[in-house]
Order: C-alpha cells, then sequence, then structure tokens
C-alpha cells in the first residue's frame, strides 16, 4: 500500500474490534450478545447501530464510550456516530450460541 492510499475498512474490522469490548455484568462480548446491529461503512466513516440489554442499563455509556473509541483507532477510520436503538427491542434470542452455552441457556 503507498502512502497516499489509505487502508479501506470493513465491517468485518469493525466486528472484530467490537468483539473486545465486553458488557461489565456480563462476561460475553457485545457482539456475540447480539447488541451490534447494523454496521455500515462508508469510505473512513463508520455508522453502528447497537442496542443494550435494557433500556436502563448502567453500561451503556461506558460500552458506546469504549466502542467509538475502539472503532476510531482503526486505521482508515476518520469518523464513528453510535446509535442506540430499541427497535427491535434485544432478547436472548440475539446471543450467540456460544454466549448462550457459556449462560447455561440450553
Amino acid at each position: 500500500m503507498s502512502e497516499n492510499e489509505t487502508k479501506k475498512v470493513t465491517e468485518e474490522d469493525v466486528l472484530g474490534i467490537l468483539s473486545e469490548i465486553y458488557d461489565p455484568e456480563i462476561p460475553i462480548d457485545i457482539v456475540n450478545l447480539g447488541l451490534v446491529y447494523k454496521i455500515k461503512v462508508e469510505g473512513s466513516k463508520v455508522d453502528i447501530d447497537m442496542s443494550m440489554t435494557s433500556p436502563g442499563c448502567p453500561a451503556a455509556g461506558q460500552i458506546v464510550s469504549e466502542s467509538k473509541y475502539l472503532v476510531e483507532e482503526l486505521e482508515g477510520v476518520d469518523e464513528v456516530n453510535i446509535e442506540i436503538v430499541w427497535e427491535p427491542p434485544w432478547d436472548p434470542s440475539k446471543m450467540s450460541e456460544a454466549a448462550k452455552e457459556s449462560l447455561g441457556m440450553f
């Protein structure tokens, strides 16, 4: 890659970094919890729609701040917008099979 080229960030890159963020109340990352609903990458801008396990989630501010910070650190990212959405509402069915298994939900 030449000096004038910037790395093109992909949805997979963003998912990879978001999978390093854990809900402090549940020992599972936010991707496997099913909190990340949509990632849209346009050039160096990343838009993320995510939810929380409940509207009163005390860790919401921390999760959003950490998500924004880490995605902004990805090479090729200049702007990150995170929107908390409540539709569709989160429920345990959105969790990955690995997350359900780790919480004994079978």
